[in-house]
C-alpha cells in the first residue's frame, strides 16, 4: 500500500465512546488509525479493535493494530506497528504477508540505520518532544525527525507533541506524516481538532 499521500495518523487507546469519536476525527479528515492499548487483555483488544476496523473500512481508511501481529492477522487488520522491542519486523512481514502494513517506531541514528534496511512500509521517528504518551522517553528533537525524513525511502511519521500550530514548523524542516495523539484525543470537539490538523498539515505540505 502506498502511504505517501497518508498524512495524518491516529494513534488511540480504547475509550468508551469509540465508534462516536471515530467517527468525528474520519469525518475531519484523518487518514490512518491505529488501536494503542498496553492494558486490555487479548480479547477484549479484539473485540473493540473489530468495532474499530468496521468504520475504518468505511471511509477506506487503513486499521494498524499495536504490537500484536498475531491479533492482526486474527482481525485481518490492515497491518501492525511495533515498537524496538516488540516482535521483529522479518516476523511480522512473514506472519501478515507481503501486502500488510508494517510500521517500526525509532528513536535514534543508531535505531534509524537498521530500520532503513528492514522490509517496512512506513516509520515513525520521535517522540521530537517528550509526551505523557511515552512516559520516561525524552524527546529526540527536531534534527532527528529531519534526518529520518530525509534519509527514509518510505514515509516517515513524526511523533511526539503534534498540534495544528506545530506542523507549520515541522514542514519547514521536511516532515509531511503526523502522527497525533491527545490533539484528538482529548479535543473536547474531536471533529474540528481533526479539521484543523488536516487543514494545516495539507497547508504545509504544498508550500
Amino acid at each position: 500500500m502506498d502511504f505517501s499521500d497518508r498524512r495524518l495518523y491516529l494513534c488511540m487507546s480504547d475509550r468508551e465512546d469509540l465508534a462516536d469519536f471515530l467517527t468525528q476525527v474520519l469525518d475531519g479528515g484523518v487518514d490512518i488509525v491505529q488501536l494503542r492499548d498496553k492494558v486490555a487483555d487479548a480479547a477484549s483488544q479484539l473485540r473493540r479493535a473489530e468495532l474499530a476496523m468496521e468504520i475504518c473500512a468505511r471511509y477506506n481508511v487503513p486499521f494498524i493494530m499495536n504490537d500484536r501481529p498475531d491479533l492482526a492477522l486474527h482481525l485481518g487488520a490492515d497491518g501492525v506497528h511495533v515498537g524496538q522491542d516488540d516482535a521483529p519486523v522479518s516476523l511480522c512481514r512473514r506472519l501478515l504477508g507481503e501486502a500488510s502494513i508494517i510500521g517500526l517506531s525509532t528513536h535514534s541514528n543508531e535505531e534509524l540505520e537498521v530500520a532503513l534496511t528492514l522490509p517496512v512500509t512506513y516509520l515513525s521517528a520521535g517522540p521530537v518532544e517528550a509526551t505523557p504518551t511515552k512516559p520516561g522517553r525524552p524527546g529526540v528533537g527536531a534534527s532527528y525527525a529531519a534526518r529520518a525524513c530525509a534519509d527514509a525511502t518510505v514515509p516517515v511519521f513524526v511523533t511526539g507533541g503534534v498540534t495544528a500550530e506545530k506542523v507549520r514548523g515541522l514542514g519547514d524542516i521536511g516532515v509531511s506524516h503526523f502522527v497525533v495523539v491527545r490533539a484528538l484525543t482529548e479535543a473536547k470537539e474531536p471533529f474540528r481538532a481533526a479539521q484543523a490538523l488536516r487543514l494545516a498539515i495539507d497547508a504545509a505540505t504544498k508550500a
